[in-house]
């Protein structure tokens, strides 16, 4: 089933020096743009890959997995060379991917912040098609190309090959379960956004969600669950915890608005 956009669609998927979104690096990017198509033609597709020298060295942990290796892209330009074009080929998109949600969104919004560019993915419609998977048939993105696509991802951990296959899972998910009786998947940007975000992060990293009452909680630590703008005015400590420890700089940023009363 074709996507039904307003927006154009922005499916992508990172490569990394390793797993920690504040400290790790991007080391390879890749993006499809999916716009809307004319009254009666397919939707227009773009294609976008680009490795980036890190600044630091790949993990040992994540070469096993991509096979990128500091000599591959030793002669690459950094994230902050590409991140002022990044941001405007993406401007206007709805933003999609497999695991983006945890991953992928926060890694990317940290290397536009570290680079001084701003790009707020609040402001756009996100879709984690893992998500979708995983309240649907709870496998990996592997497992779900084989289930819904019929075909075997090849070069997995590719971050074009992974991109790519995100796409067509979508697809073939709204085709799947556009007639489901039960719990219907509506070609919508905005359902789908909605339908594969399991919780309300206030920050990227899910550190700071949003409660039944649109309350800023801690949702971590201690003090789960708690406000917090509460904890901060009991415990001043805490906010100067966080902001000397190994968060992300968009959750610091989050915890600072908070403290100062803008959220």
């Amino acid at each position: 089933m074709q996507l039904a956009l307003k927006n154009p669609l922005l499916f992508f998927d990172i490569e990394s020096t390793g797993l920690n979104v504040a400290s790790d690096r991007i080391v390879e990017i890749s993006m499809v743009k999916v716009s809307p198509g004319a009254p009666g033609q397919p939707n227009k597709i773009e294609v976008k890959t680009r490795r980036v020298n890190p600044t630091i060295p790949i993990s040992p942990s994540a070469y096993a997995v991509h096979g990128i290796s500091d000599e591959d892209v030793k002669d690459e330009p950094t994230f902050r060379q590409l991140a002022k074009s990044l941001a405007a080929w993406m401007e206007g998109c709805d933003i999609a991917g497999y695991n983006s949600l945890k991953f992928d969104i926060p890694m990317l919004a940290e290397e536009f912040i570290r680079a001084g560019v701003d790009f707020d993915f609040r402001k756009r419609k996100l879709v984690d098609v893992q998500n979708i998977f995983h309240k649907k048939e709870q496998r990996t993105l592997k497992a779900a190309y084989m289930f819904y696509c019929e075909k075997d991802l090849e070069k997995a951990h590719s971050a074009e090959a992974d991109t790519m296959a995100t796409y067509e899972v979508l697809e073939a998910q709204l085709d799947k379960y556009a007639s489901d009786k039960v719990d219907p998947l509506l070609n919508d940007v905005s359902y789908l956004s909605k339908y594969s975000c399991q919780s309300r992060f206030v920050d990227y990293a899910g550190r700071i969600i949003l409660d039944e009452k649109d309350e800023p909680v801690f949702n971590f630590g201690k003090h789960k669950g708690r406000r917090v703008a509460d904890v901060f005015r009991t415990e001043p400590s805490y906010y100067e915890w966080m902001m000397n420890g190994e968060f992300t700089l968009d959750t610091k940023q989050v915890i600072t608005k908070i403290k100062l009363g803008s959220i």
